[in-house]
């Protein structure tokens, strides 16, 4: 394990409270950066996890993506868990949270807005960072490749209907050049790039100069990328945190609830159904973390920037990284011995 690794928790600690600071002392100068925007998408965050994800493309073994067509029981579990258990169990913690517990403290009209942003983040499953949590867990990055571009595909069927009877709405209207750019920018433009210089390089090189010589390279580049994505993103909402505290506290204890409730489900349940290690780890990192970008556009676009269902979203990103790492952690800890190969998932 590399130095960034052995003390992640600790950079990830830090970060947070560097980029709190940040966004205090800087105010609304901070925005300059926040405002740098394509189709909802900010640059520099998209940028920084083009740089997460490109060193996974790298490792990809293309020629043996074919293959995994072949056994589909893990894409099938994915795919059970990311729409037939997420979005509703995230209502039903929302409902239970907001307009019950929490009655005391909120008005039904923001709790129906933080139960608005809740569903709507719950069914926007993981695309992008899935593939840093899948590197952590030496997770099988051609496997992962397939379940994200799965869950890609279903996204385009699936996100509107889903968000439309669990809000009870029918005129919802996704931002469609959002979700492209994002899968563009997050998937297609690191896949190609890894592919491209994986085939040059290994034609020049060979493929053992460039697994032992280049590939460690490029090991730190996805661990740093995602410290200063971190900072960004709390120095970003750095001023909102401090002045609504409870807010913010009120909102994470469902989700984080949530999180870990789904990827319990999915852990298990891949282990019952015998999924290999390196295909039920990353597909348990789906089901537990979300497509962000998604999610924040689409609830900006329904309620509003000031509204309780946009700041609902982006307590569901400032919240993600740190849960995630724990159940990476775990994952880690809990490494089973397959009692199948993957090419029998």
């Amino acid at each position: 394990m590399s130095f960034f690794e052995r003390f992640l928790t600790v950079w990830v600690l830090l970060c947070i409270a560097i980029g709190i600071g940040l966004g205090a002392i800087l105010g609304d100068q901070i925005e300059l950066l926040s405002d740098l925007t394509f189709y909802q998408v900010n640059i520099p965050v998209a940028i920084l996890i083009w740089l997460m994800i490109y060193p996974m493309m790298l490792k990809i073994d293309f020629s043996s993506l074919s293959n995994i067509g072949k056994s589909p029981k893990g894409v099938v579990w994915t795919v059970i868990i990311n729409w037939l258990v997420k979005p509703f169990s995230m209502a039903f913690f929302a409902w239970l949270f907001f307009d019950q517990i929490y009655s005391a403290w909120l008005s039904p009209e923001l709790a129906d807005q933080y139960i608005a942003g809740a569903i709507i983040l719950g069914a926007a499953p993981c695309t992008a960072m899935v593939f840093v949590w899948s590197y952590l867990t030496d997770g099988d990055p051609n496997y992962t490749l397939v379940q994200v571009s799965v869950n890609d595909l279903i996204i385009l069927i699936a996100f509107i209907p889903i968000v439309s009877l669990l809000l009870g709405i029918t005129d919802i209207q996704i931002p469609y050049n959002t979700l492209i750019v994002s899968v563009v920018a997050f998937v297609v433009i690191p896949l190609v790039g890894g592919y491209l210089t994986h085939k040059v390089l290994v034609n020049r090189k060979g493929e053992e100069w460039y697994t032992e010589t280049f590939l460690p390279k490029f090991e730190p580049l996805s661990i740093s990328a995602l410290l200063i994505t971190l900072v960004l993103l709390f120095a970003y909402q750095g001023e909102r945190i401090l002045a609504q505290p409870m807010d913010i506290v009120f909102i994470a204890i469902p989700l984080a609830i949530q999180t870990y409730i789904i990827f319990g489900l999915a852990w298990y349940g891949g282990r019952w159904i015998n999924l290999s290690y390196r295909v039920c780890a990353p597909a348990s990192m789906i089901g537990a973390s979300n497509f962000f970008e998604l999610a924040v556009a689409v609830a900006i676009a329904l309620f509003g920037l000031q509204s309780g269902a946009a700041l609902t979203t982006v307590v569901g990103v400032l919240i993600e990284v740190p849960i995630m790492l724990s159940l990476v952690k775990f994952a880690n800890k809990n490494r089973y011995q397959d009692s199948v190969n993957t090419a029998e998932d």
